[in-house]
């Protein structure tokens, strides 16, 4: 028995109602056994797995480090491998998108604009992320004992927490819109959960800061005592 208004229990089951049909009609363009768009999700999950199972391997071991013979050589080999990931997700994603159908009720122009200013937005955030933490603060060069002086809390860290992650979502959100792509609002989707997991292994970009500093600094210590 609904608690509420009348008028506001049958608003609210039209509007369920309308949000299943929608998303009933997106999954019709949708083909779940092709195989870009399989390749696409695999190459989605695989990147945040392998760079922290890379990164936390190489902190309790520090086998990287010896065997380029600098963990600031070992951070920037980690940092390219995950460039290259990163491309080939996005090229994954690209090429599902464009081998399945697009979606009428996104192909309009209002949607396409949209899509422009989320990528606008999106680069505005990786790359203003990048300039603020450089190369080894961006490719989790604090696993290999290279820390930064301080938190960063400027911006893009004022308005979002993990600013490369939700560029990085707001950008592939764009391309979605932008060719009026169904599965690529799911892949999108995807991509925004496998950084939600990814983060609750890393922590947030600020608060690793002060974590890894009291992690490594005994270490330090500990060297220079040796």
């Amino acid at each position: 028995m609904c608690v509420f208004p009348t008028h506001t229990c049958l608003s609210y089951c039209y509007f369920f109602q309308m949000d299943v049909m929608l998303m009933e009609e997106l999954l019709k363009h949708i083909n779940f056994h092709d195989s870009s768009f399989c390749v696409a999700v695999i190459a989605i999950i695989f990147n945040p797995f392998f760079w922290n199972v890379v990164a936390r391997w190489e902190y309790r071991t520090q086998q990287l480090s010896k065997l380029f013979g600098s963990p600031y050589l070992a951070c920037y080999a980690l940092g390219f491998m995950i460039i290259l990931l990163n491309v080939y997700r996005s090229h994954s994603m690209t090429v599902a998108m464009r081998a399945q159908a697009r979606w009428e009720v996104m192909d309009r122009t209002d949607v396409f604009y949209i899509g422009i200013a989320l990528m606008v937005l999106g680069t505005l955030l990786v790359v203003s992320s990048f300039l603020a933490l450089g190369f080894t603060g961006t490719f989790l060069g604090d696993y290999f004992g290279i820390l930064m002086d301080e938190k960063v809390t400027g911006f893009p860290f004022n308005v979002t927490e993990n600013p490369m992650y939700w560029g990085s979502t707001a950008n592939y959100l764009g391309l979605a819109l932008i060719g009026a792509s169904p599965v690529g609002l799911l892949l999108t989707a995807t991509v925004a959960m496998a950084y939600k997991v990814a983060i609750r292994f890393e922590g947030t970009r600020t608060n690793r800061t002060s974590i890894m500093q009291a992690a490594w600094n005994p270490r330090f210590l500990q060297d220079q005592h040796d």
